[in-house]
C-alpha cells in the first residue's frame, strides 16, 4: 500500500473504534483481517498514525476545528510526519483507496503557524480538562510538560533474565535489530521509539525471548520491580500479580531464592505467568490461584508483601490513549476504594519488621500520595522508607531521574525518566519484640 490507501485506512479504523467503542488493538486488528492483503509494514504504518491520532487527539482537533478521524489523521501525516499538502493530493487523484483530496480550508488549518492559538493548557496537554487539578497537584508548575510527555511514542524496553543470560549477550543477539547499547538501567535494553512509519521490532520471535533470556517491560515497571527490593532469604508475596512481570523481576533479582508467593484475584490475569515462569527458569515462585482460604497461611509471616495496585492507568497513557480520553471522575474514584482496601488487605500478611510495598501506574495523586498518606495515618506500626534512601540504594550513579515526594513516594514519568509513569512506596512495620 502507498501512503494514501494508508491514510484511508486509518481513518477508516478510528470511525470503527467510534463507532463500536472498541480498544485500538481490537480495531487495528480488525482491519487487517478484513484487508488481508496489506503487509506487515502497511499494518504497522497505519497503527502509528492511529495511536499518534489517539495519543493528541485534544491538539490535533483544536488545529483543525474538528475531532472527526479524517481531520486527527490528515493532522498527524502533515504536522508529525512532515508530509506536503500539494504531494498529498498529487498522490491521492487516481489511487483508488486514497481519501477525497485536502480541501482549501482543510490546507489553512493544516498550514496554520499557531495551530494551537488561544487555545487552554488541557488541549495543549492533550489531557481532559478534569483532570488538570490533579496533574497539577502531582507536578505543581510543569504539569504541562509532564502531560505532553504522557502524549509520546513510547519506546520498547526489555529486561535481561539474569537466571538464564547476561545483557552483554542478548546484546549481541539482538544487535540485527539495533538496539540503544546505552546502559540506563541495569539488565535494561531499549529499542527508541521511532518516528513516522517506522515498525517496532518483533523481538517475541527471537529466540533471546523464547529461550527466557529476556522480557518485554517497560523501565519504569523494572525499576519499581527493582526499589520493591526482594531479598534471596525473604518471603515476598505479590498480592495483585497479574501476568508476573514483576514476579519475574523480583525472582531474578533474589537469584532463585527465597520464596515468592505469586496471587491475583482475576485467575484470567494471572494465567499467562506459569508458561512465564517456566520460559524464565524460575524455581522460586509458587502460583497461588484465586479460592477461599488460598492466603491464610501467610498471614502476619510474610517478609515483603508487594502490591501492584489496580489503577486508572493513567502513566501508561502513550501504550493505552484510548483509556485517557475515557477515564471519568467516578472510575477514578471505583479506583481509589479499590486501593485503599488492597493496602487494608496486604497489610495483614506483614510480619513484623517486614514491609509493604505499594505500587501503582498512575500519576494522579488520589492514587499515590494521597493513598499512602491516608494509610500511614491510620496504621501507626508503619513507616515509609525515605523516598532518596529507597532510590539510592538501588539507582545510585543511574543515568534515569526519579521524583520524590515527602511521604516517601518514588515516581516515574516519561518527561522526567524517560519511563512510563509509575508511583512506588516502601513502608516498614515495626517490630515490636525488639523494642
Amino acid at each position: 500500500m502507498r501512503l494514501p490507501g494508508r491514510i484511508a485506512a486509518a481513518i477508516d479504523v478510528l470511525t470503527d473504534i467510534d463507532a463500536h467503542r472498541r480498544p485500538v488493538a481490537e480495531g487495528l486488528k480488525a482491519w487487517g483481517l478484513a484487508n488481508r492483503f496489506a503487509g506487515a509494514g502497511d499494518r504497522a504504518a497505519i497503527g502509528n498514525l492511529v495511536y499518534d491520532a489517539l495519543r493528541r487527539k485534544a491538539s490535533h482537533a483544536w488545529a483543525m476545528g474538528s475531532d472527526a478521524p479524517r481531520a486527527l489523521v490528515l493532522s498527524v501525516v502533515v504536522r508529525e510526519w512532515g508530509e506536503d499538502i500539494a504531494a498529498l493530493n498529487a498522490g491521492f487523484e487516481g489511487d483508488r483507496f486514497a481519501p477525497a483530496p485536502i480541501s482549501d480550508e482543510e490546507a489553512v488549518r493544516l498550514t496554520a503557524t499557531d495551530p494551537l492559538a488561544g487555545a487552554p493548557d488541557h488541549v495543549r496537554a492533550d489531557v481532559p480538562e478534569w483532570v488538570v487539578p490533579h496533574l497539577l497537584e502531582s507536578f505543581g508548575e510543569g504539569w504541562v510538560e509532564e502531560a505532553r510527555g504522557l502524549a509520546g511514542r513510547p519506546p520498547l524496553d526489555l529486561r535481561v533474565n539474569t537466571l538464564k543470560s547476561t545483557r552483554d549477550r542478548m546484546l549481541r543477539s539482538l544487535d540485527h535489530l539495533k538496539p540503544d547499547e546505552t546502559l540506563l538501567i541495569e539488565n535494561g535494553i531499549r529499542f527508541p521509539a521511532g518516528v513516522r512509519d517506522s515498525r517496532t521490532p518483533n523481538v517475541q520471535i527471537e529466540e533471546g525471548f523464547l529461550t527466557g533470556g529476556f522480557e518485554v517491560q517497560d523501565f519504569g515497571s523494572q525499576i519499581v520491580a527493582a526499589l520493591a527490593g526482594g531479598k534471596p532469604t525473604e518471603q515476598v508475596l505479590d498480592l495483585c500479580a497479574g501476568a508476573g512481570g514483576k514476579t519475574l523481576a523480583m525472582a531474578a533479582a533474589m537469584q532463585n531464592r527465597g520464596q515468592i508467593f505469586a496471587y491475583d484475584s482475576d485467575r484470567s490475569r494471572l494465567a499467562p505467568i506459569y508458561d512465564r515462569v517456566q520460559r524464565n527458569g524460575v524455581r522460586n515462585v509458587q502460583v497461588r490461584p484465586p479460592k477461599p482460604g488460598a492466603l491464610d497461611d501467610l498471614v502476619g509471616k510474610v517478609d515483603r508483601v508487594v502490591l501492584d495496585a489496580p489503577c486508572t492507568g493513567t502513566g501508561t497513557w502513550r501504550r493505552q490513549p484510548t483509556s485517557k480520553w475515557k477515564l471519568t471522575p467516578e472510575q477514578l474514584a471505583l479506583r481509589v476504594e479499590e486501593q485503599r482496601q488492597i493496602l487494608i488487605e496486604g497489610a495483614r500478611y506483614v510480619k513484623p519488621g517486614g514491609h509493604l510495598v505499594y505500587i501503582t501506574c498512575s500519576v494522579l495523586p488520589e492514587e499515590n500520595q494521597h493513598q499512602a498518606t491516608a494509610f500511614l495515618a491510620a496504621n501507626l506500626d508503619f513507616t515509609a522508607l525515605p523516598a532518596n534512601t529507597l532510590w539510592m540504594g538501588q539507582f545510585a550513579g543511574s543515568k534515569v531521574r526519579a521524583r520524590f515526594s515527602p511521604e516517601g513516594g518514588v515516581a516515574t514519568t516519561p518527561h522526567t525518566s524517560g519511563t512510563d509513569g509509575f508511583y512506588c512506596i516502601v513502608m516498614r512495620r515495626a517490630d515490636q519484640s525488639a523494642a
